[in-house]
C-alpha cells in the first residue's frame, strides 16, 4: 500500500480531493492531512458490505504503523464506498455501525486489543473505536447528510487518530484548530453543529454518523467477537 494521499488512479478519489480542498469545506485538519500527503485513501465497494472489510482493517493496521513510527498530527484514512445509491441519515448511521462492529470483530480475532488510552464503552465520554491498538475517531460522510459539510457524492469513512488530538493539545494549536473548523463549518451551514460536544463530556460515538440524536439514542455497539468468527477461528484449530 502506498501511503501518499490520493494514490489510487481511481475517479472517486479525484473527486474526493476536490471535496476536501473546495475552499468552503471546513475541516482544515483534513486539508493539511491531504497537503501533507498523509491520507491514505481506499476505494471499496458497499458501505453495507462486508465483502472489503479486510482491506480496511489492513489500512488501519498501516495507518497505525507509520503513526507509531512517526507521531505526528495530521494522519487519517479515508475509505470511500464506490456506490451512487441514496440512503436516508439512518440508514446510513445503520451500515456505517455495521462496518465499524465488523471491522472490531476482525481487530479482536487477530489479537488486537483495545487501545487503553480510551473506552470501549460506547456511552462513556473517553469512547474511541480501536485497530491495531490506536484509537480513532470516524466521521462518516454521505449524499443526505444534514451537514454540508458531511454531504459526500459516495457514502465515506474517515478515520482520524485519536493520539494526534492530544498532541495538538500538548503543543497548544487544538484549541485553535478546533475554533477553526467550527467557524468554517458555521459558515458553510448557517448555524453550529448540534451534536458537537466539548472533549469529554459525552461520547464522540454520537457524532460518528453525522445524524441528529436525542439523549435516547444507544450506540449499536460492543467490543467482542461476534459469534461467526468464533465458529471460523474453531473450524481453522
Amino acid at each position: 500500500m502506498q501511503n501518499n494521499a490520493f494514490s489510487s488512479s481511481h475517479p472517486l478519489v479525484d473527486e474526493f480531493k476536490d471535496f476536501i480542498r473546495n475552499p468552503a469545506f471546513p475541516c482544515v485538519g483534513a486539508k493539511a492531512a491531504a497537503s501533507k500527503e498523509q491520507m491514505t485513501i481506499v476505494v471499496c465497494r458497499s458501505i453495507s458490505s462486508a465483502w472489503d472489510d479486510l482491506r480496511i482493517h489492513s489500512a488501519r493496521m498501516e495507518v497505525a504503523r507509520l503513526y507509531r513510527e512517526d507521531p505526528k498530527p495530521f494522519r487519517s484514512l479515508a475509505i470511500l464506498f464506490d456506490e451512487r445509491r441514496r440512503m436516508s441519515e439512518r440508514g446510513f448511521e445503520d451500515c456505517l455501525w455495521e462496518r465499524v462492529q465488523s471491522l472490531t470483530d476482525k481487530d479482536e480475532w487477530l489479537g488486537q486489543r483495545h487501545d487503553p488510552r480510551v473506552s470501549d464503552d460506547p456511552d462513556n465520554p473517553h469512547f474511541a473505536t480501536s485497530f491495531g491498538g490506536e484509537a480513532f475517531f470516524i466521521v462518516g460522510l454521505h449524499p443526505n447528510a444534514s451537514r454540508p459539510a458531511r454531504r459526500f457524492s459516495t457514502p465515506a469513512m474517515i478515520f482520524n487518530l485519536h493520539d494526534q488530538f492530544e498532541l495538538l493539545r500538548a503543543s497548544g494549536q487544538y484549541q485553535k484548530l478546533h475554533d477553526a473548523i467550527i467557524s468554517r463549518d458555521v459558515d458553510l451551514a448557517g448555524s453550529p453543529n448540534p451534536m458537537l460536544a466539548g472533549h469529554g463530556t459525552s461520547s464522540a460515538a454520537r457524532q460518528y454518523s453525522g445524524r441528529m440524536v436525542g439523549d435516547a439514542w444507544a450506540c449499536p455497539f460492543q467490543r467482542e467477537p461476534s459469534s461467526y468468527l468464533d465458529e471460523l477461528y474453531a473450524n481453522d484449530r
